[in-house]
């Protein structure tokens, strides 16, 4: 980078900040909302605008730009167009329940719902191994190689994946939640249309013409077997996949849950289904088989080389800011839901009732970050950053879902039945994943089991988990506590207060 790409950086970062720091402050003079509710849902002060926003750059990063790009395949987009149903789960299911549950932690649902805590603490301590284990290093990781790759920087990838930590972590351990949704927003807006910018050059740069020499594999929405997704799974576990995503994952609902009102809340979210459905997917697929015309199959390096190639140099410096801004959204997002999960369902709860919050946001959000820039190496060996996630993420996914679908569809559970529900759940995918097969460079594109039964997808796999692990919960609690489930016609039906 020059002296006047620097600059720029350097000076967008800035305006960023200011812009942040300005509007929470004035927002936080403003609120009389307790000391937690302020770190960990803004006061319930955000705004639709603010909810859309904070939901959208929570997951749009460079996971999502640069690995979904390094597949090099249209197919990949179905991840954004499934996920506008997930989404109006979330508005009008799921929302209402916990706006009428007063939940910080969607967590606290499920304590309400079953007879007995123990299911908060071990879903909680799930979110969390999620979060230090897989989010918060992959962001960092996916952040510090896309911009090695675009500036030729010469420095550690662990070195960069270090400064984008440290910044991020200051963003969510100085402002709480507020600063993280006020920069979501803002950073959102430059963000989306740089990379719909970045989009339009691109096709100009191949003249319009993305067909031509690219392999007819990678440009169908159907896909095969033997393909990423599997055209039969987006009628089976990429539905499941999605409800889990954007409805029952503390690190996206709680931004849904800062809004002062229910209706405040599902406007925001509604926005955020539209901004996914019409805007990410192209953003997040079409200059990936630009790369493979222009350079060939350069896998998780193509986003990078693509903007490197079509924007002028001037503007380096803003698509950097830009970049790193999805970066410090994202993962301060993270950060800020790892905080509260230890700190409303661990810390208060077994440890000090009566702990300080801002020392221990600061505590909390300083381990979390060393173990996150810890971790990195693990993503590096990876061949393919998002598929890695994706599978990973089966490990949480759907043996959190079944405790929910058993929470929210049964009368009379006990909660060390759903806890069983969960270790199968777990060890099952794990098995597969981890056994059946080991792929030769772990986080490779390596999509069958070796024995066992070879055809199985992931994903398949995915749906086998969440209705075997419902089932051996049900099964537990008649068998094993003697308690018969019946079914529950509503969310609303009165359930046992956990004891």
């Amino acid at each position: 980078m020059n002296v006047v790409q620097v600059a720029v950086f350097l000076g967008l970062m800035i305006i960023l900040a200011v812009m942040t720091w300005r509007k929470v402050a004035a927002s936080m003079a403003a609120s009389d909302a307790s000391a937690d509710k302020e770190i960990f849902l803004a006061g319930g002060g955000l705004s639709w605008f603010f909810v859309a926003g904070a939901i959208t750059l929570t997951n749009l990063s460079t996971d999502q730009l640069v690995g979904m790009n390094g597949n090099q395949m249209l197919l990949l987009a179905w991840w954004e167009l499934a996920g506008f149903v997930g989404l109006l789960l979330l508005a009008f299911v799921f929302v209402p329940i916990y706006y009428r549950n007063n939940c910080t932690t969607i967590t606290q649902l499920l304590e309400q719902r079953y007879k007995g805590g123990s299911i908060r603490t071990v879903i909680s301590g799930l979110f969390l191994f999620g979060n230090f284990v897989i989010y918060l290093p992959a962001v960092i990781y996916s952040g510090a190689l896309f911009t090695q790759t675009l500036f030729g920087i010469d420095a550690p990838i662990m070195a960069v994946a270090a400064v984008f930590a440290i910044v991020g972590a200051a963003y969510a351990i100085l402002g709480g939640l507020r600063a993280v949704a006020v920069l979501d927003t803002y950073a959102g807006i430059g963000i989306l249309a740089l990379a719909l910018v970045v989009v339009f050059l691109a096709m100009q740069a191949v003249g319009w013409d993305i067909t031509t020499g690219v392999p007819e594999e990678r440009l169908s929405m159907i896909g095969s077997l033997d393909s990423p997704i599997p055209f039969h799974t987006l009628f089976t576990g990429m539905l499941f996949i999605q409800i889990f995503y954007w409805s029952t994952n503390q690190n996206i609902t709680q931004k849904a849950l800062a809004a002062p009102t229910v209706k405040e809340a599902q406007k925001g979210v509604v926005a955020a289904a539209i901004v996914r459905v019409l805007i990410v997917p192209p953003i997040v697929v079409i200059p990936g088989i630009v790369a493979f015309k222009l350079f060939g199959d350069v896998d998780d390096r193509a986003y990078a080389m693509v903007v490197g190639e079509v924007l002028p140099s001037w503007t380096s410096g803003m698509f950097a800011a830009m970049i790193a801004a999805a970066v410090l959204t994202t993962y301060s997002a993270v950060m800020n839901a790892t905080i509260t999960l230890w700190s409303v369902d661990f810390h208060r709860r077994f440890i000090n009732a009566d702990v300080n919050l801002v020392r221990l946001n600061r505590i909390v959000g300083v381990i979390a970050m060393l173990l996150s820039i810890a971790l990195v190496p693990l993503y590096a060996s990876a061949e393919s950053i998002i598929n890695l996630l994706q599978e990973l993420n089966g490990l949480l996914s759907m043996p959190i879902l079944s405790a929910f679908i058993a929470a929210l569809m049964f009368r009379n559970m006990d909660a060390r039945a759903a806890v069983a529900g969960l270790v199968w759940g777990f060890c099952s995918y794990a098995l597969h994943t981890f056994y059946l097969y080991v792929p030769e460079n772990f986080g490779g594109v390596s999509w069958y089991a070796t024995v066992g039964l070879p055809w199985v997808h992931y994903i398949d796999v995915m749906v086998f988990v969440l209705f075997s692990s419902v089932a051996v919960a049900l099964i537990t609690n008649l068998v094993v506590f003697g308690n018969r489930a019946s079914f529950a016609f509503g969310p609303g039906d009165k359930q046992p207060q956990a004891t």
